[in-house]
């Protein structure tokens, strides 16, 4: 459509930016200006190579195996081999998020499979090693599981947010055989409650029991790649891996559109070991019971 029939269609049908709030001047399903949608940026920085935390100078090194570990990685060991996400979960980013999950804005799971796809871009090396790890005559798909919503909420909403995402990132893959998107493998058991502001032990209760393999047979021996809006304290998507490992998957990896990301100034209390040793407490107890079976 030509510029002025877009400028005319503005002026008719006028809206704004969703975000910042300017007026709209081109026709778009997306309610966000360009401006706004190029201010979102991936994260920057030296961040952990398992669960994606920025990392202190202190910790900015890498390990002999090539991996940079933040204090609770170096604690313990988590039931997925890495998370990683495209950006801070913060201004236009988070926006666009609650556009598609609280109003139902669907044209931006595009925009937030596109962000998802370029994450996923830093675990082709890991998906490569773990296809020789199988042997060249294992052709199995890694299976991609986007976290489950327990079925009245996805009533409510009418959709799952993590699979619209995932399956706009897989039309983006180079290699989409590879590929295969399982969404009816993992499933929300009961409803719980949310988890801000919940104490890490509270966390962990409120997700106990609340996710099951449907068959382990679909799982046994496969790699998976779980996949999810954002992650905040990593708890769900732990006790997400920490099903799929014990139902017998080979490796789990994690990918999020965002992930919330500590402040420099928080990081005074990592010095002190405090802060690592109470979120170390969200993955040790989930891991132990994923090893002891």
């Amino acid at each position: 459509m030509s510029q002025a029939a877009a400028s005319l269609f503005s002026v008719l049908f006028p809206s704004d930016c969703r975000i910042c709030g300017k007026p709209l001047l081109n026709i778009s399903r997306l309610p966000v200006c360009p401006d706004c949608l190029a201010c979102i940026d991936p994260v920057r920085g030296r961040v952990c190579s398992i669960c994606g935390e920025r990392v202190l100078s202190s910790y900015a090194e890498r390990d002999e195996d090539g991996l940079r570990r933040c204090p609770v990685c170096r604690r313990v060991e988590r039931p997925f081999e890495r998370a990683v996400a495209y950006g801070s979960y913060e201004s236009g980013l988070r926006e666009l998020i609650h556009l598609l999950k609280f109003n139902a804005v669907r044209p931006a799971a595009r925009v937030l499979g596109r962000m998802l796809a370029e994450a996923l871009t830093s675990l082709e090396p890991d998906f490569e090693q773990a296809r020789l790890e199988r042997g060249m005559f294992d052709r199995a798909a890694i299976l991609v599981i986007p976290v489950p919503l327990y079925k009245t909420k996805r009533g409510q909403r009418g959709f799952n947010q993590a699979e619209l995402i995932a399956r706009a990132a897989l039309k983006l893959h180079p290699s989409p055989e590879r590929m295969q998107l399982a969404c009816d493998i993992l499933l929300r058991t009961r409803d719980t409650h949310s988890q801000i502001g919940l104490t890490s032990h509270q966390r962990r209760a409120n997700l106990r029991g609340a996710f099951a393999v449907a068959s382990a047979a679909r799982v046994a021996g496969r790699d998976a790649l779980l996949v999810d809006d954002v992650y905040t304290t990593g708890t769900t998507v732990t006790e997400c891996a920490r099903i799929l490992r014990r139902a017998g998957a080979r490796k789990v990896w994690v990918a999020t559109v965002a992930r919330t990301l500590k402040l420099a100034s928080n990081y005074a209390e990592f010095r002190s070991g405090e802060a690592s040793a109470r979120e170390a407490e969200d993955v040790e107890a989930p891991v132990a019971e994923a090893v002891g079976g």
